[in-house]
């Protein structure tokens, strides 16, 4: 069952779209939710900012609001497609994001949502590595995915949500500590929190 609720939420969306305002309510909603992994950050026009993993552009349409300067990536044409119908403001590339083709040093901030627990652990690591790459000295590194949960209450939701829509990817990200991860690849921590019952993690760490 997961493999075709997760096959519908991609092929149509209205069904992603209802899942994801479905699952924001446990922050307060889609609206606060998209800034959950942008808080505290500063963001001029000219910033130079790389939505890694865009799909169909929901966080992009956030950051063209701060930044006139946004790339968006993802290994599917068809997400490309429908973000460049969402949000034409912003500039697309498809590609890996364990390969990028983006020059080092490149961004100011790389930015992320809900996307790092679909990759494999090694599929993980190297992507780190290349958001380390393409970042300028001192870049941010901003996003927020699956957690834990750190209060029992949540635990039943969470676990529901992954058994339908995600992959064992996702159970993994659960036993990962992703801060440590970041740390071995260079990062320094700016901060991390947590949110609907440590369910979700944001993470922000500098290059």
């Amino acid at each position: 069952m997961a493999t075709i609720l997760r096959d519908w939420s991609y092929r149509y969306q209205w069904l992603y779209d209802v899942i994801a305002r479905l699952a924001a309510l446990s922050v307060g909603g889609e609206g606060r939710f998209r800034q959950l992994a942008l808080q505290g950050l500063t963001i001029h026009p000219e910033t130079k900012v790389l939505d890694l993993c865009c799909g169909s552009g929901q966080a992009t349409d956030l950051l063209v609001q701060y930044s006139q300067d946004v790339t968006g990536l993802d290994a599917s044409p068809l997400s490309l497609k429908r973000a460049q119908q969402n949000v034409p403001q912003a500039k697309y590339v498809e590609a890996f994001a364990e390969n990028m083709p983006f020059s080092d040093n490149l961004f100011d901030v790389v930015h992320t949502s809900v996307a790092l627990h679909e990759m494999a652990p090694s599929q993980l690591r190297q992507i780190l590595k290349e958001v380390y790459r393409v970042l300028k000295p001192e870049g941010i590194f901003a996003l927020v995915d699956f957690h834990a949960p750190t209060n029992w209450f949540f635990w039943p939701g969470l676990s529901l949500f992954l058994a339908l829509f995600e992959t064992e990817t996702a159970w993994q990200l659960l036993r990962t500590d992703l801060v440590s991860l970041l740390e071995q690849v260079g990062f320094r921590l700016r901060d991390h929190s947590f949110y609907a019952g440590g369910s979700l993690q944001v993470i922000q760490v500098q290059k």
